[in-house]
């Protein structure tokens, strides 16, 4: 019996040990010293300098060479084996990264963590970027150049998920207890759609349409004005149009939507931006122009770039790219050097519906009932059996919600059809490898031609001396304010109806100012013909850059650098003096005195050590809310929105007696003084609550608290708190969770110059040095130089390792 027992007791250790219960990994398997988690801290030999990888499926040999920042650079013969060299080489250091966040993207997570994401993948899957991402790939195979990448791309990935052993699947397949999947080429396709959710799937249509029917247009158009009062948009106002504008269709007939109560939460951070600028040669110390990009994003380890040289007949190019898709994304060649900043214009809008009946299988539209094509979605869930679900299309796109439920953002308005242009078709692919092998600007606006979404400020310049940026994508020609509502779904009028002809996207080539930049602002002013969107970027960013701009000469490198790294805060500057004099004559107690005495001596800087900011962030966020939560809050009625800060500002900076300052929830009438003085007092007790008396403690970077975090939120496995300055509007835009996510400044001539940094490493995996060894020369605020090499054997001191890679 005792032996029975104890076998018994053996295999239900053993069970235990290597199935997964809960959140809790298979902790057998996972500690085992043969195949566990101890299996991924990289020793010297898994890196070795010089070794020959057999790849069956390479065409020909292909030479990589790493730097010691673990960059490769290939060199392959033909288009097939640098794309299949790029796959294998990005999964060998990314896999997990690349293939979990394209899981997310398809809404296929529940199969790895199970039925807490069940509706997390619904939502996915009902935002269409399944759908979207499978029309962008028929246009990318129909293209025999895009076949080919992504084709490649995708053996070698599946190259190097072909040689994993339980022993080296990367730590994260461990900890969660599952195996990497065959890579298709849809998955690539998967990955440029999350981005387009990421930059283009934010709206305001159901705030501002239940805003219009409480206040009335009046109130629409005097705080949310489709122009701001201050603004330096991307194209100069007043530069002249190369192209007769198109008809515009006409404005038709006032619609009311029906108010709701959905509540906006999680939406895409407002924060997330970029910077590029580049200066003419006349402006520059060499007489060749310079380039500088810093795309904002989420700050997570593993990163979300990954740096890589292609070189192969007709291309030889450098930068980063985004692990599980082919090409360079931002980056140079030894002509031409090009970035991107987020244009966010108003590509997403929201059509409500008349349903004939309950069953809701025709809605009404032009006239007659048209049907709805049901669509079912087949969920697979870990541990459980399949879930289904359908999905209703209109000719618009998905109702992404059909009937009364909690929606997973709840922004979402139900019963509503969605139209978005990540839902269009286009060849993304196509107009990065053309850039990679530009060599002039008839090469980058051909590129252009064939990008969709989501849309960039594409910025270049080239050794020939041109500097340019086009905000370009697809646009839809809308007559003006349509989509800023909600729009009539019954009506066709209210229908897209056509596209802003590419050539005829907002740009500016060699202006006469010397420099072209954008940060997320308008892309062009009041004068250009077409509708875009009623609401950018603050100018802040924007408008700092061009005066920094404006006065540089003999530029070098370092100037722009220098300019990434900027800390001034616009809004500050604008705004700190006149609420310090909304103070004047009012009681403070001495520790609030001595706190306005500190601001009174602050010159607005961000910098990590500087306390002003601590404190005006806090004041002036505060101030907001007294000002607007009783009128636009969540207790005022339906879900809104709060009126612009340029609006804001106008209102505290002019208008001492507008109605919307008293708080209508109080029986007294409360004026712009007594609000500052209110905010102030809240934003010292709360900060003394915090750090105790004013002392360094308050220090920006404190406050601020900069954290990089894993992909997957595992604690340990990022790095917190990490003091630098910058912050959200600051050209230096480093704020809590988002920031620079790729630096870097390219100086062409004869013989190109580049240099750059990300927050993390080339590695994915946290047991290699190389996982986060990029992060403090990125806090500094410097940049490494980025190696170009001009063939597989050009010497270099810190190119020490070579790799043969061949089929046989």
């Amino acid at each position: 019996m005792k032996a029975f027992t104890a076998v018994l007791l053996s295999l239900l250790l053993t069970w235990v040990l290597n199935a997964k219960q809960g959140d809790v990994p298979p902790m057998g398997k996972f500690l085992s010293p043969f195949r566990g988690f101890w299996q991924n801290a990289e020793r010297e030999q898994d890196f070795p300098a010089r070794q020959t990888l057999t790849l069956p499926g390479l065409q020909q040999p292909v030479q990589v060479r790493f730097d010691d920042k673990r960059v490769p650079h290939v060199f392959a013969q033909n288009d097939h084996d640098l794309y299949f060299a790029q796959g294998y080489l990005t999964a060998r250091d990314r896999l997990w990264q690349m293939e979990f966040q394209t899981h997310v993207a398809a809404g296929r997570l529940s199969e790895i963590v199970g039925e807490k994401r069940l509706e997390t993948d619904r939502f996915f899957r009902r935002m269409g970027l399944p759908y979207g991402a499978k029309r962008s790939l028929a246009v990318m195979m129909a293209d025999p150049t895009t076949r080919t990448v992504l084709e490649s791309y995708s053996a070698g990935v599946n190259a190097y998920i072909h040689s994993l052993t339980p022993a080296t699947l990367p730590f994260e397949y461990k900890l969660l207890n599952y195996a990497p999947e065959p890579w298709q080429p849809l998955k690539c396709a998967l990955l440029l759609k999350f981005m387009a959710w990421d930059l283009s799937g934010r709206t305001d249509d159901l705030r501002l349409s239940n805003i219009l029917n409480k206040y009335g247009p009046g109130v629409v158009k005097d705080l949310f004005p489709d122009y701001p009062l201050r603004e330096d948009p991307i194209v100069p106002v007043g530069a002249p149009l190369d192209f007769k504008p198109v008809p515009v269709p006409p404005t038709p007939k006032e619609f009311s939507a029906e108010l709701s109560n959905n509540t906006p939460r999680n939406e895409p951070d407002a924060e997330l931006g970029s910077n590029n600028f580049a200066v003419s040669g006349s402006k520059s110390a060499t007489g060749f122009p310079l380039l500088a990009n810093d795309p904002h994003l989420q700050l997570n380890l593993p990163s979300i770039w990954y740096q890589i040289q292609l070189s192969a007949p007709g291309v030889n190019v450098y930068g980063v790219t985004i692990p599980g898709a082919p090409t360079v994304i931002i980056g140079f060649n030894s002509d031409v050097a090009w970035g991107v900043t987020n244009v966010g214009a108003d590509v997403l809008d929201w059509y409500q519906l008349k349903f004939k009946d309950a069953t809701q299988r025709e809605y009404w539209h032009d006239g007659r009932w048209k049907p709805i094509r049901r669509v079912v979605e087949r969920i697979k869930v870990r541990g459980q059996v399949d879930r289904l679900d359908t999905v209703l299309y209109t000719h618009h796109g998905p109702i992404v919600y059909d009937h009364d439920e909690k929606p997973f953002l709840s922004q979402t308005p139900i019963r509503h059809a969605m139209r978005w242009t990540a839902h269009d078709g286009a060849n993304e692919v196509l107009a990065f490898y053309r850039l990679n092998r530009a060599h002039s600007y008839p090469d980058y606006t051909a590129a252009l031609s064939t990008y969709g979404s989501p849309a960039q400020n594409f910025i270049f310049a080239d050794a020939g001396n041109d500097i340019a940026i086009w905000p370009n994508g697809r646009f839809p020609l809308k007559w003006r304010d349509q989509g800023k509502f909600i729009l009539d779904g019954t009506n066709p009028a209210h229908d897209w109806q056509g596209w802003i002809p590419q050539p005829q996207n907002p740009h500016v080539k060699n202006p006469g100012r010397g420099f072209v930049s954008s940060a997320n602002q308008f892309s062009a002013g009041p004068d250009y013909p077409y509708y875009l969107g009623w609401e950018f970027a603050p100018w802040d960013r924007g408008h700092r850059i061009n005066q920094r701009l404006a006065r540089m000469t003999s530029a070098t490198v370092d100037s722009l650098r220098l300019l990434q790294n900027d800390n001034l805060g616009i809004n500050a500057q604008l705004m700190l003096p006149r609420m310090l004099a909304l103070l004047r004559g009012q009681s403070l107690s001495p520790a609030q005195q001595q706190v306005t005495q500190a601001l009174s001596r602050w010159n607005y800087f961000y910098d990590a050590a500087a306390i002003g900011p601590t404190v005006f962030e806090l004041w002036y966020k505060t101030l907001l809310k007294q000002l607007w939560e009783d009128d636009f809050g969540a207790q005022a009625g339906a879900e809104m929105r709060y009126p612009s800060r340029d609006r804001t500002n106008t209102l505290v900076l002019k208008e001492d007696h507008s109605p919307w300052v008293d708080d209508r929830r109080t029986p007294a009438v409360e004026t712009l003084p007594q609000l500052a003085r209110q905010s102030f007092q809240f934003a010292v007790d709360s900060l003394q609550r915090k750090f105790g008396p004013l002392s360094p403690q308050w220090n920006w970077a404190n406050q601020k608290s900069t954290d990089i975090l894993h992909l997957a939120q595992l604690p340990g496995f990022g790095r917190m708190d990490i003091v630098c300055g910058g912050g959200a509007g600051i050209v230096n835009a480093t704020s809590e969770r988002n920031g620079p996510s790729w630096r870097m400044v390219v100086a062409l001539g004869p013989q190109v110059h580049a240099f750059g940094v990300f927050p993390g490493g080339q590695s994915g995996n946290p047991g290699s040095a190389h996982y986060d060894d990029l992060i403090e020369t990125w806090r500094l605020g410097q940049l490494n130089e980025l190696i170009f090499l001009r063939s597989a054997t050009e010497a270099n001191p810190r190119v020490s390792t070579a790799w043969s890679l061949t089929s046989q």
